[in-house]
């Protein structure tokens, strides 16, 4: 019998983990195969909402934000590489840490009724790869169209969106119903708007998860419960 699943990936570009956990959880969908039918919805995040757009240095961010050493900083990089590689995503040097909102934007357009099929996950694949693996500033309007292109989707709308300030308060209302169903941390997986899976697990933990709630399901409800 298939299990059809509603999976909810709240999360951000900025977020290291999140390229991390994504790349576990379709590894995850793959072994379970047709066992598990699951739609993908990625839903905003922001890390840094107050971030200007020339963005800061990613060390001195770290560092002072999480109040780490220059040895524990090259410590948590070196944890996230191997984890990285071990899912397939690997990671560039990141020197900048860039302000996100008109990704999320483009993210929530992409998901609109008339979009190509799988156009938000092609992009928000793009985004991560941008960031994470090439150093590129995800709220630079030249990237974001070019990836937006590049996942498929029309480059003249894309930048109608951008300029317009179009579906800033449907992200904005997005990110505060996550925040009020509990989110604090990201990468966070909701699975039918009940279970959550937190962090950027291994691709065994979201493939056991999974298939539990699978076998027990009865469909979407309201919020997530954590």
């Amino acid at each position: 019998m298939t299990n059809a699943l509603q999976i909810d990936f709240v999360s951000d570009i900025a977020c290291p983990w999140c390229a991390v956990g994504l790349n576990a959880l379709e590894t995850a969908l793959q072994r379970l195969g047709p066992e598990v039918q699951a739609t993908l919805q990625f839903q905003p995040f922001e890390l840094n909402p107050q971030m200007p757009p020339e963005g800061e240095d990613a060390a001195e961010h770290l560092k002072a934000k999480y109040g780490l050493s220059d040895g524990q900083l090259a410590q948590n990089r070196a944890a996230i590489r191997e984890r990285g590689a071990a899912v397939g995503f690997a990671f560039g040097d990141r020197v900048r840490v860039w302000n996100t909102f008109d990704a999320h934007r483009l993210l929530h357009w992409a998901a609109q009724p008339g979009q190509p099929e799988g156009a938000q996950r092609a992009l928000k694949h793009a985004l991560l790869q941008a960031y994470h693996g090439e150093g590129r500033n995800p709220g630079a309007p030249e990237v974001l169209l070019e990836l937006a292109a590049q996942a498929g989707l029309d480059a003249a709308a894309a930048e109608a969106v951008l300029q317009s300030g179009r579906y800033a308060d449907e992200v904005r209302t997005a990110e505060q119903d996550w925040l009020r169903a509990g989110i604090r941390s990201v990468p966070a997986v909701v699975v039918n708007r009940q279970h959550l899976i937190s962090g950027g697990q291994p691709p065994e933990v979201f493939e056991q998860a999974l298939r539990q709630i699978a076998a027990t399901s009865g469909g979407p409800a309201g919020p997530a419960s954590t």
